[in-house]
């Protein structure tokens, strides 16, 4: 791997994008497209504009108390964005049912609940999962290699199952607070811990922040989901957010996937935020 102007770059290879069935070139940025199952209108829009590209990969969260304001979320930015994520917020405030109309509209929806439990539990919640019609679903790294396998084992047999991605380090942490829960290492160094334990166990997918995006993805190759949320974009505020990158910056180190919440769904006008948002992101496409 080599470093060139602040920006890691890495040698040509292919970078699979899993739920959508899509596989980009990657050379330090994304480029190309090949299809498996996506429309051929949507490959051929994909290959000739970044901004539809940036589209199939950019993913609302939908972080609000209620169903009715996600709804209305979902109608403002439909003809904008592709995946809407649905959290514990809404998930415990509306329930699976939150789910439905989503879907039923055409959108692929990221189901970030972030399970840990025991292994038996897990699996268990796994299963009722993939009957949701989800496209990604979370559980927690830090539950450790027995309950990662029993996650991943609980998805044989699935029709069409969700994408299994493991959480390592919220990006909300850093050394600090790593350290007041027994965690003595620098956050790069437990995501690389947890990301060898989850590919031990079978899951290809994972989240973390956009600073450890290309290291996770020098330990996944092309194969690899990774899903990146920390994503601010020029002008936004940080919040309570520790790691974080600018869309086009996450992209070009390896992400799959960018999450962004507030900077689109505080906005007065969100529509034209994820807008904004997809043009950073066609920088890097």
């Amino acid at each position: 791997m080599r470093k060139i102007a602040g920006t890691v770059r890495t040698p040509a290879r292919r970078i699979y994008l899993g739920p959508i069935g899509l596989e980009l070139g990657y050379d330090g940025v994304m480029s190309g497209f090949q299809t498996t199952d996506a429309p051929a209108a949507v490959a051929k829009a994909a290959q000739s504009d970044p901004i539809e590209l940036a589209r199939q990969r950019l993913i609302v969260a939908l972080d609000v108390p209620d169903a009715k304001s996600a709804m209305r979320l979902v109608a403002e930015l439909e003809d904008t964005c592709k995946w809407f994520k649905v959290g514990l917020e809404l998930y415990v405030a509306a329930g699976p049912a939150v789910l439905e109309p989503i879907v039923a509209r055409g959108h692929n929806v990221f189901l970030d609940l972030k399970l840990h439990d025991i292994p038996n539990t897990v699996a268990g919640a796994v299963r009722s999962a993939a009957g949701l019609g989800v496209r990604m679903l979370t559980v927690h790294a830090g539950g450790g290699p027995a309950m990662l396998a029993a996650a991943k084992a609980a998805l044989a047999g699935a029709v069409n199952p969700p994408e299994l991605l493991a959480v390592t380090v919220l990006t909300s942490m850093d050394a600090g607070q790593l350290h007041l829960i027994g965690v003595n290492r620098a956050p790069s160094g437990q995501v690389e811990l947890l990301a060898k334990m989850g590919l031990a166990a079978g899951i290809r997918g994972f989240v973390c922040s956009p600073l450890e995006v290309a290291a996770v993805r020098a330990l996944t190759g092309p194969e690899g989901v990774l899903v990146i949320p920390g994503i601010r974009p020029a002008g936004a505020a940080i919040g309570d957010q520790k790691r974080v990158a600018g869309p086009a910056e996450a992209l070009s180190l390896g992400a799959s996937y960018l999450v962004v919440g507030r900077p689109i769904t505080q906005a007065p006008n969100p529509a034209e935020a994820a807008n904004a948002i997809l043009e950073e992101m066609a920088e890097a496409l």
